[in-house]
């Protein structure tokens, strides 16, 4: 994607400066636009775990790298080992990152350590190239479905779309995947409109998905994150589609905290609620997401704090909460396949069902 008509994708490694790895600061948009470059595994993992860099699939990206650099400073088995754990350990809910490690292992366990280094950044090229095709395919996929809203809509009518949290191209290496579809469509020449949950308590809707669509020509408008029942009920939502960081072969969906409750309204107002993944966020070792699926429990100043900019440009954290006042940061929920419209995959839409992904994925099931 592009910002200011400059090509960008969510990851690079920059070959003339020492083979470094080189990210957007998440924590400064939309204020500021900030590179980090990253030269060692634990600079990756500080910016995994304080969410510089964040979204399932791209931090599963950039996990990769880091793999390929702590191999620069010893590509041995048991370093290699210690460090793919130390990743793989850093946000225990979007199952991207797991997978990502494991196919790096894959890659790497048979080869000598002298050639780890080369193959690491190899194998991890590979994984942002295909995470950006699956991405672009997710976006043609759910184009029909905004494409067969717009028809019934006619050529006046607008189709508004509710998201929640951030899944754009900004949390994968491009594209995204709720956005994906939403971009395709507004450069078709549709008219769609989107309305941006806040997303507490880190505001991924508010400061990163507002961003994005903004630096794109989308027309959007943020709101509260308990509106979305309202404008639901009052037919200003004509579907909703979120991203997820787990998927279970039944089709039950973790994604940012609050996507339940936006579930359940849809199914009370008959709104369809899709959420759009590429298939290395689906965990076909898991069947119950309720039970199975680890929730992350962040630190409480996320939710007794926000950060923002003053009306002087400085940018300031200050504290929303009484002296003394708890706060408990669950940072995902777990919304049930039988309040999901269906899946959008690279592969095509499908229902959240164990049959529904086995039908997309035969391999796998």
């Amino acid at each position: 994607m592009k910002i200011g008509n400059v090509p960008y994708r969510s990851v690079w490694v920059d070959q003339q400066d020492g083979w470094s790895v080189h990210i957007f600061d998440q924590t400064r948009l939309p204020w500021e636009l900030d590179i980090l470059r990253l030269t060692e595994r634990d600079q990756v993992a500080r910016a995994i775990v304080t969410m510089q860099v964040r979204g399932a699939p791209l931090i599963g990206a950039v996990a990769a790298y880091g793999l390929a650099l702590a191999l620069r400073a010893d590509a041995g088995d048991a370093a290699m080992e210690r460090d793919a754990a130390l990743l793989a350990g850093t946000r225990p809910t979007a199952i991207n990152l797991r997978w990502a490690i494991e196919r790096m292992l894959a890659r790497l366990r048979p080869l000598p350590a002298a050639e780890r280094v080369a193959a690491a950044y190899d194998e991890a090229g590979w994984i942002c190239d295909e995470d950006a095709a699956q991405n672009e395919a997710i976006g043609r996929h759910g184009l029909r479905l905004i494409q067969e809203i717009a028809a019934r809509r006619g050529a006046d009518g607008v189709v508004n779309i509710l998201t929640h949290c951030n899944a754009g191209w900004i949390a994968t290496v491009d594209w995204g995947t709720a956005l994906a579809p939403i971009y395709m469509a507004h450069d078709a020449g549709l008219k769609v409109h989107v309305w941006v949950d806040e997303t507490r308590p880190r505001n991924q809707g508010a400061s990163l998905t507002a961003w994005e669509l903004g630096s794109h020509g989308v027309p959007h408008t943020v709101v509260a994150d308990n509106a979305g029942g309202h404008l639901m009920q009052h037919g200003m939502v004509d579907m909703v589609i979120v991203g997820t960081d787990r998927v279970t072969r039944s089709g039950d969906v973790a994604n940012k905290i609050g996507t339940y409750l936006k579930a359940l309204a849809a199914h009370d107002n008959d709104v369809p609620f899709w959420v759009a993944l590429p298939s290395t966020t689906i965990d076909w070792r898991v069947q119950d997401g309720l039970a199975e699926i680890p929730i992350e429990e962040r630190g409480g100043a996320e939710v007794t704090t926000i950060t923002g900019r003053t009306a002087d440009g400085r940018i300031e954290t200050v504290q929303l909460t009484p002296p003394g006042s708890g706060a408990a940061n669950p940072a995902f929920d777990v919304t049930p396949a039988r309040l999901v419209t269906g899946l959008i995959t690279e592969r095509g839409c499908c229902d959240a069902s164990q049959d529904g992904l086995a039908g997309l994925f035969p391999e796998q099931a």
